[in-house]
């Protein structure tokens, strides 16, 4: 195999041109095998085998500077730089990383995991190099469906000003996670389609190069031209417009003719855009019928794409079914999403509501603060985004919903630990970051039944709300606790003395596992259901200190500013003795892994959470 003969960075480039078509289908036949057992992003890496390999041909990856935007697409650039083996630990606790990591590896300069970063990331190096004086290429890829995120716009704008070398690839595939909407897709689509501009290019600059020696150097004159033919036959190129020299588009599968527009692109002198067409999940048809679905994709069955393992009823399941039947009954209810439909479970309402779902692109910022246009409009919206995502919006949060008090529904999805897409993805913070917001009601529900009851309970009040959930499949356990949503209200399941387990949303089912192995072991436990985060309920915590020697508080969220500190804060407040223990995720990113290793990693788990317990009782003063 020729794949064998890659067994570190730069070893591409002592293969024969022959074999390199050879091994482009090797490293795709190599990514679904390893992906249908590990699970991973496959689509968006099939995509990019020559591109990659273009990019490692004519770049030196441990000296020149490759960023890779948002980094799902990595795992050839991986594979070319000498990682081929750590595929079987992929995405694993201790395992490769599904995207770029410094620590990883020397050729990758840049962390990433969010979109639209890697031309502001690109820039600093690139202004870095030439104030240090040192000599290398910066190049940042990304995707057309990155493109729509503003921080994107905000680093061209500034590229334009450089007079040094910066090389954008543009991997135009026509989506991001779902098929690419608005504006910005709509321009991309022409370039693509405009068969005269393509056409003529191709046709002139043929005829010029098969005339002896002043042919082809007119060719190039020609290419190089900022008012050529591109201005002619595509009015206001957008790039060239803002400054930005614009090569392509070319197919980005072509390997010969996209090393071609890489080397021309390291001559120029400024910011220049190199437009590579490529097609997502190339090379396997279940991919390639439905990108989407192989974005990040659970083990499946190589011959037919089909997962290996039935899986129940997800929390976004649930949460896309209730939306559906709220928007029969409330014709004022809207859906935004982040270029997520499918992710966030959004696809059914877009199909039966079309004309009250909006997909605004990767635009976190922008979904907000439409979001809040359309409350004061007289709509109630929904944003229904990954919690790790939400992050991105807190300006917008903070000045344009809860300043006005607005009524806008935060469906936080993926909050909590989230497992293999490691610390670029884990919704550990919000709880922290959403509490500390005046106005904003935070809830979280402990099963499936409560996540529908919440839900309708927000699009029946009159303020912000956010309704924060995890990734994986809902609780259906304690069907017979459902007391009606109050607000501000926890929920007592089982009422004691002694040590009182107070839970948020998905950590009940873990406090209830600690309560039957306590009462076993013949202490006498309370069990509270959180419910809000924001407002605390403060009857109730009162009546838990009053009752209760050792109050445990339980949350999927980092320490600091998390719901146990604010219970802390409380009961120091009210001037209460009643010892506390906290139990939540430290204060650090955490890396990826399975949720069940991870929660055993950081104590978030049964077994360390009742050795934490006794321990802390054992230790107290006997009544």
């Amino acid at each position: 195999m020729i794949l064998d003969k890659i067994t570190k960075a730069g070893d591409i480039r002592q293969l024969d041109k022959s074999e390199l078509a050879q091994l482009a289908g090797e490293i795709r036949s190599f990514l679904v095998e390893k992906i249908s057992v590990s699970g991973g992003h496959l689509a968006s890496n099939l995509g990019v085998v020559e591109l990659t390999m273009a990019l490692h041909l004519v770049f030196d990856p441990e000296k020149d500077k490759i960023i890779w935007d948002v980094g799902h697409q990595s795992y050839t650039h991986k594979i070319l730089t000498g990682r081929k083996e750590g595929f079987d630990t992929l995405r694993k606790y201790g395992g490769m990383s599904g995207f770029p990591k410094r620590a990883e590896s020397c050729c990758d300069p840049f962390d990433t995991g969010h979109s639209s970063t890697s031309i502001s990331a690109g820039l600093g190096y690139a202004r870095g190099r030439d104030l240090l004086g040192e000599d290398y290429s910066v190049v940042s890829v990304i995707g057309d469906g990155a493109l729509t995120g503003g921080m994107a716009y905000e680093a061209l704008n500034n590229a334009a000003q450089m007079k040094s070398n910066f090389i954008i690839v543009l991997n135009d595939n026509e989506m991001s996670i779902s098929r690419n909407v608005g504006g910005l897709s709509e321009y991309l689509n022409g370039i693509r389609t405009a068969d005269a501009y393509l056409d003529l290019k191709s046709g002139v600059e043929d005829a010029l190069n098969r005339i002896p020696v002043y042919g082809t150097k007119v060719a190039a004159k020609i290419r190089r031209t900022k008012n050529g033919i591109r201005q002619i036959f595509i009015p206001g190129m957008f790039f060239e417009e803002l400054g930005i020299k614009y090569l392509g588009p070319v197919d980005g599968h072509n390997i010969p003719k996209t090393m071609k527009l890489l080397r021309e692109a390291k001559r120029v002198q400024g910011p220049v855009v190199v437009h590579l067409i490529t097609e997502k999940g190339r090379g396997y048809g279940p991919a390639q019928r439905h990108p989407s679905r192989f974005h990040g994709a659970e083990p499946f069955e190589i011959e037919t794409g089909v997962p290996k393992t039935h899986r129940k009823a997800s929390y976004t399941d649930v949460f896309a079914t209730v939306m559906c039947k709220l928007g029969k009954t409330n014709e004022r209810l809207c859906a935004i999403t982040a270029a997520m439909p499918d992710g966030t479970g959004l696809k059914r309402f877009a199909n039966m509501y079309p004309q009250r779902f909006f997909d605004v692109g990767i635009a976190e910022q922008h979904a907000v603060t439409f979001a809040a246009g359309l409350s004061v409009a007289g709509m109630v919206p929904v944003v229904a985004v990954y919690s790790s995502f939400l992050q991105r919006a807190y300006d917008q949060i903070i000045h344009d919903v809860c300043l006005q008090n607005l009524h806008v529904i935060f469906a936080v999805d993926r909050a909590g630990l989230v497992g293999s897409d490691g610390d670029t993805h884990q919704g550990i913070f919000d709880l922290s970051y959403l509490s500390s917001i005046p106005n904003l009601t935070v809830m979280a529900p402990k099963n499936k039944w409560e996540l529908a009851d919440m839900l309708r309970f927000a699009v029946d009040m009159e303020t912000p709300v956010a309704l924060r959930y995890p990734r994986g499949i809902a609780c259906d356990l304690y069907h017979d606790f459902r007391a009606p949503i109050r607000w501000g209200k926890s929920e007592i399941l089982y009422d004691e003395e002694g040590i009182a387990l107070i839970a948020v949303g998905s950590m009940l089912e873990t406090a209830a596992s600690v309560r039957t192995h306590l009462r076993d072991l013949g202490y006498s436990c309370s069990l509270i259901n959180a419910r809000f985060v924001k407002p605390l309920d403060e009857q109730c915590l009162m009546r838990a200190a009053a009752s209760h020697r050792l109050i445990v508080t339980l949350e999927e969220n980092v320490r600091t500013g998390g719901f146990g500190d604010h219970v802390l804060e409380f009961l120091n407040d009210i001037g209460s003795e009643v010892r506390v223990i906290n139990i939540a995720l430290p204060d650090e990113y955490i890396e990826h892994g399975s949720v069940d290793v991870l929660r055993a990693e950081t104590g978030l788990d049964r077994d360390s959470i009742l050795k934490r317990i006794i321990a802390e009782y054992a230790g107290m003063p006997q009544e």
